[in-house]
């Protein structure tokens, strides 16, 4: 018996409504399997093969502008920087940076070319494209890395990696016969440029170990490499040894220098303190004899004192003129006992006046009694 379907049901026997909510459902699913951006950076970044992108739904074509303005709301916007990476410094990690923040929301692949490729068109490079890929891996910057990247990128792999827009610096870069391997890139749309970080890159570097290849022979010499390691000759290998035999010899004789210098200052310092220690000692023991033998001395001050005492000792004391034994009249002033010693009197000239004035003070008392 055939089933009924009425308008609201489609051939399948379910409803419209149902199936538009199920197709919606889905798309839904399919658009949020594109990866994320890495929010931790306790592991380095994957590899391409290991995690790409399986979304199936259609990714439209962005401008810049839209980019920028933080759309499409559902997925990142995929870019993608290629270079080779050898020696990697801080201008790759720049121009990385650059390129990882373009936009809002941001997945950064980058695509690293294989050894051999690289030999073909540009030349030999000091690591080996293993060593580049591990390097770019953990770049805080990176989101995913592409082993064995193509020199000219093509429509296939830009639509296998679902790649929305391709980083690099403006200037044009000739190679493989072409004038600029990204020229039909700029002309998609798909070109936004990053600037180059000057006096950096790995020409220089390789130019700064060419130049002083001496010192650095010499530096892995003492650092234990063979001659045979280093490609060296056996003449420059006692060359170089004896070289740092030199330098060393010169680092001892700088040490001992920079010690003696150091010896001198401080020989210098102390005696300079002492020379202080010594002046400030010599004044404060000139200020002390002055103080004590000065014109206004304590010295003299002591010996007026003491003279004055021994005045008053050789001088007679003065009786009180209210005596009850003994009177003396108001008009007569007391003979000193030693004539010699009154500022009237001179002092005897000879023995016989010296007896025959105390026999006149012996007279005179007579007369008072």
């Amino acid at each position: 018996m055939p089933v009924l379907t009425t308008d609201a049901e489609s051939e399948t026997g379910i409803p419209k409504s149902l199936s538009n909510e199920l197709l919606s459902e889905t798309m839904e699913e399919i658009e949020h399997t594109c990866p994320q951006p890495r929010l931790t950076l306790t592991a380095p970044a994957p590899f391409a093969d290991e995690t790409s992108c399986q979304c199936q739904a259609p990714h439209e074509k962005l401008t810049i502008a839209q980019a920028r303005l933080g759309t499409p709301v559902d997925r990142p916007v995929r870019v993608y920087a290629d270079g080779i990476f050898d020696l990697f410094h801080s201008g790759h990690a720049r121009a990385l940076m650059q390129a990882k923040t373009l936009f809002p929301n941001s997945y950064l692949l980058v695509g690293v070319c294989s050894d051999d490729l690289t030999h073909k068109f540009k030349g030999f490079t000091v690591m080996n494209e293993t060593e580049r890929y591990e390097a770019l891996r953990h770049c805080r910057y990176v989101d995913e890395v592409i082993r064995d990247a193509p020199w000219t990128l093509t429509p296939e792999f830009l639509e296998k990696h679902k790649i929305d827009f391709v980083a690099h610096d403006d200037i044009p870069y000739s190679s493989a016969g072409s004038d600029d391997v990204y020229k039909h890139i700029k002309e998609a749309g798909m070109f936004v440029p990053t600037q180059r970080t000057e006096g950096i890159s790995t020409s220089d570097i390789i130019t700064r170990i060419v130049r002083d290849y001496d010192v650095y022979a010499r530096r892995n010499l003492q650092r234990g490499y063979t001659a045979k390691e280093l490609n060296v000759s056996f003449i420059n290998e006692k060359k170089y040894r004896f070289q740092n035999q030199v330098d060393k010899m010169k680092e001892k004789v700088k040490n001992v220098e920079e010690k003696s210098k150091e010896f001198v200052n401080k020989v210098e310092e102390k005696s300079h303190d002492l020379i202080q220690k010594w002046e400030e000692k010599s004044r404060e023991f000139i200020g002390n004899f002055l103080e004590l033998f000065g014109p206004d001395g304590a010295w003299k001050q002591m010996f007026q004192e003491r003279s004055g005492r021994m005045l008053q000792a050789f001088s007679p004391r003065q009786s009180p003129t209210s005596s009850p034994t003994r009177g003396r009249s108001p008009s007569r002033s007391p003979s000193p006992p030693f004539p010699w010693l009154s500022n009237k009197a001179s002092p005897p000239s000879s023995p016989k006046a010296a007896s025959a004035s105390i026999s006149s003070m012996s007279e005179g008392d007579e007369d008072e009694k």
